[in-house]
């Protein structure tokens, strides 16, 4: 059963929007929202962000982080990317 309500829905996707995709967009990457359940958010990364050595340290302390802190009725922020499809990260995995 997932307690996502609309309302959460619209807040994360504006915060996408607005701070999150502004901000990765300077390394060419871009995140998008595929789903939340149960106060957890589900996202994927794109561009240069995908496949990115240090796409977890970005997802982990500026993403996540960021959505918390701006709506703390998020629980955790999941990567839902197939990283071994990125065809141009910004950062390769071995040199991150």
């Amino acid at each position: 059963m997932t307690t996502e309500t609309p309302d959460l829905r619209s807040k994360v996707q504006e915060l996408i929007d607005t701070m999150i995709n502004p901000a990765v967009a300077g390394h060419g990457g871009f995140v998008e929202l595929v789903d939340i359940q149960d106060n957890r958010v589900y996202l994927t990364m794109g561009g240069g962000c995908q496949g990115c050595g240090a796409a977890d340290v970005t997802l982990k302390a500026g993403i996540e982080r960021l959505i918390k802190e701006e709506i703390p009725e998020v629980v955790e922020v999941l990567d839902a990317t197939d990283h071994s499809q990125g065809t141009n990260p910004y950062y390769s995995a071995g040199k991150a």
